[in-house]
């Protein structure tokens, strides 16, 4: 199974309606966080939006039913593919996104489901939104196993329970703030 990517979606519903000046440091960061998620080490994809500029979107955007529509007809979410459990936890924690997580409790309602889910996928496999959503929803309504999980109950490409390497993990995130010196 070494041909294996890891899929993970990320869901997160604004406290106020997108387009309030509340939400203009996330706005701000956007653009930003993904030219550097594609340069992130061990990044493989992310799908794109329908009707906007980038990459391709996998599918019909949808969201999980803990969607609030605010009136303006979307919530902040990604969908990507990593080479490996390390290289989406150096991503997510560490340089600019780590910087804009910090501000999520400004931007976000505190969430009553998980925040993301992970999970793995043929190499030749590209999820579709509707697929994330279900993994997102059973992560929240079972919990962790090989289906869904989280980097604090994670699990290997096989479908055994694993633990994160931190050591590789510290690694990559060099690699990453290395690179992203050049965007910032």
């Amino acid at each position: 199974m070494a041909g294996n990517n890891l899929a993970l979606y990320t869901f997160g519903i604004f406290r106020h309606p997108a387009n309030d000046p509340s939400n203009q440091g996330f706005h701000d960061r956007n653009d930003l966080n993904f030219q550097i998620v594609e340069q992130s080490h061990g990044f493989v994809a992310r799908s794109g939006y329908l009707d906007e500029p980038g990459p391709p979107s996998w599918g019909e955007q949808v969201f999980p039913r803990f969607y609030i529509e605010r009136g303006d007809g979307w919530s902040p979410s990604t969908l990507s593919l990593w080479e490996d459990l390390a290289s989406a936890v150096a991503f997510s924690y560490s340089g600019v996104h780590a910087e804009a997580l910090k501000h999520g409790r400004e931007w976000f309602l505190k969430p009553a489901w998980p925040p993301y889910v992970l999970w793995w996928v043929d190499a030749s496999h590209r999820p579709t939104w509707q697929e994330a959503v279900v993994r997102h929803e059973f992560l929240h309504d079972q919990g962790a196993c090989p289906f869904a999980f989280d980097f604090k109950s994670p699990f290997d490409r096989e479908g055994k329970q694993t633990s994160i390497d931190r050591k590789a993990v510290r690694s990559k995130a060099l690699l990453n703030e290395t690179r992203q010196k050049n965007f910032v």
